[in-house]
């Protein structure tokens, strides 16, 4: 697998600070199953990145069947929710892509807005009636003694519990705080995605801010995990949801997602290792304007499927509208397939093997490929008795492309990471530095940032700014500002 390498330095001057980052393997369609005609459909309509629309479909997949059902996974039950992340800069289409492929659900969103409002008016009524005919038991009970005050409490049990407000009918989110996606949960469908077209919005929001990015992340990775939502708060009290499912899809440019890729809150808490992340080779500039293409059958299809699972009744609770979702199980044949991937993996997570950068990921690989699996299986058929080899095999086959991109992502945000440190050790010694030459306890006494006074950073810095031509080594006894130096550099500013 090509690791990625630094711009080798040309020494006819200073080079731009810019990684060389191999472009990834090509997307698997093959893989997609039923999705393929749909992607397929999309990515010649747009001439995008066949990845782009691809994770856009397992996104909207997995909202859609999320509900129904657990894989059993080798470690157990596991969710359907897949969390997705689509790197690509502006230009990419990506927005296209997703408005064909979300065209369906946005049109049932509407479809249930509409109802809900005649069934809101409906409820005001009962409520009203319910309401009045509490008052009045109330108001008797007041006056009442002894036996009638008794019948008054049996009149309150008769009466019921006060009818709930119908359900808000959306299923899909942009950029929620923790409180306002529980809201959503407490007032809505148990079921629900966080999708965006513009994913900076919510890596960059309220929510992913230092105060509340810790807060945010943990109630994701206990969604993920299919764990019960647990608030506390002052004045309103306790309060656990029980399952309740999210999906996620955000597409976000590069200069947005890099950042977040390098955050170590997100790496060490496992939220990374969560997502199934890809940054395609772009297509710009290879995309040429042909006459108008008819609609192509695989998106009406596409339509017609998920149009279909949306307007299938979630399995769950009618008071609390907690999921009941069924179990589906893996096929022997497909369980044996899982495990010799799950062993597969096992073995390059160890040291010096390819996986041993993204263990987090990595460990994840063979629930992800059942989740996958399961997505796929009951986006074709929702009363499937079990999950086929082939759609275990596709899902492994989609697995293995999601790590190449994983390691090849971690590989170049840690080295955007050590790019960004040397950047500001030049620009600062460009700018600021009023000196010709530069020894490295300058830079720990003085640095631009308190990273930059740490002596191993300061030394991979010095590094790559000289590689980059930025600095000149001089040789060892150079005087300096009037002392004999044993290292010393030139500063380059041209």
């Amino acid at each position: 697998m090509s690791i990625v390498q630094p711009l080798a330095y040309v020494p006819e001057g200073p080079q731009p600070l810019v990684l060389d980052a191999p472009a990834g393997a090509p997307f698997p369609t093959h893989a997609l199953g039923p999705l393929r005609p749909a992607v397929e459909a999309v990515q010649t309509q747009t001439q995008a990145p066949v990845a782009i629309p691809a994770q856009s479909a397992l996104a909207i997949a997995s909202l859609a069947v999320q509900g129904f059902a657990n894989v059993t996974a080798l470690g157990g039950p596991s969710p359907l929710s897949l969390y997705c992340l689509t790197i690509a800069r502006s230009g990419e289409r990506k927005s296209s892509c997703d408005a064909k492929l979300m065209a369906a659900l946005r049109t049932y969103e509407r479809q249930q807005t509409a109802t809900r409002r005649d069934e809101v008016q409906s409820w005001q009524n009962q409520h009203a009636l319910w309401r009045g005919e509490r008052e009045t038991i109330l108001n008797e009970a007041k006056r009442a003694k002894g036996e009638n005050r008794v019948a008054a409490q049996a009149d309150l049990a008769a009466l019921g519990a006060e009818p709930a407000a119908p359900p808000m009918p959306d299923r899909t989110v942009t950029e929620p705080t923790f409180e306002g996606l529980t809201r959503k949960y407490i007032e809505g469908m148990p079921s629900l995605g966080i999708f965006s077209d513009e994913g900076g919005q919510f890596l960059g929001g309220y929510a992913m801010s230092a105060d509340n990015r810790q807060k945010t992340l943990a109630a994701l990775n206990d969604l993920w995990q299919g764990n019960p939502i647990r608030r506390t708060r002052q004045g309103d009290g306790s309060m656990t949801l029980f399952d309740r499912r999210l999906a996620i899809h955000l597409m976000a440019q590069p200069g947005v997602a890099r950042p977040f890729l390098s955050d170590n809150t997100a790496v060490d808490t496992g939220f990374l290792a969560r997502f199934l992340i890809c940054e395609p080779p772009s297509t710009i500039g290879s995309r040429t304007h042909t006459a108008s293409l008819p609609y192509p059958t695989g998106i009406a299809d596409f339509e017609a499927r998920l149009t279909a699972i949306l307007g299938t009744p979630l399995p769950m609770d009618t008071e609390t509208r907690e999921l009941l979702p069924r179990e589906l199980p893996l096929a022997a044949d497909a369980r044996d397939c899982l495990i010799r991937f799950a062993n597969e993996v096992e073995r390059q997570q160890a040291p010096g093997q390819p996986y041993a950068e993204i263990t987090g990921t990595a460990s994840k690989a063979a629930e992800q490929a059942a989740r996958i699996a399961g997505v796929l299986t009951l986006f074709r058929d929702l009363n499937s008795p079990h999950v086929a080899l082939a759609d275990v095999a596709r899902a492994v086959d989609l697995m293995r492309y999601y790590l190449g991109e994983a390691l090849r992502l971690s590989q170049s945000a840690t080295l955007s990471s050590g790019l960004a440190q040397a950047e500001k050790l030049r620009q600062w010694l460009v700018e600021t530095w009023n000196h010709d030459e530069i020894v490295p306890r300058d830079i720990q006494k003085g640095g631009p940032t308190t990273a930059l006074r740490q002596a191993p950073n300061v030394r991979k810095a010095i590094g790559t700014l000289v590689q980059y031509g930025w600095l000149a080594p001089l040789e060892a006894g150079t005087v300096i500002r009037g002392t004999a130096r044993k290292e010393a550099y030139r500063v380059i500013r041209e």
